[in-house]
């Protein structure tokens, strides 16, 4: 269950770096290497605490569920609800989209 986690996370990324601009495909393209584990876990965590203190005017709201995607890469028990929550709003994003 946890490959299968992993290969929709995986997935999901790969569909983000498409609809991203190109300076943030690679960014992201190069956060997700295997090696940068390091680098991923705690930058995960600082835009997670960013993200809750978002009534700060520097810091955002957005922050949040970028953190969260940057620990669920790392983290096995983050795979499945960060992946609930992506394709949750991609669909929703998509019928948004069509009745417009």
């Amino acid at each position: 269950m946890a490959e299968k986690d992993k290969i929709r996370l995986d997935r999901q990324f790969d569909r983000m770096e498409r609809s991203v601009p190109n300076f943030a495909a690679r960014a992201l393209a190069f956060l997700r290497r295997p090696a940068l584990a390091i680098i991923r876990i705690p930058l995960g965590i600082l835009l997670v605490v960013g993200g809750i203190f978002s009534f700060l005017p520097v810091l955002g709201l957005w922050m949040l569920p970028l953190g969260l995607l940057f620990l669920a890469i790392d983290l096995r028990f983050m795979r499945a609800p960060v992946n609930r929550v992506l394709v949750r709003v991609e669909r929703w994003w998509q019928t948004r989209k069509r009745s417009r």
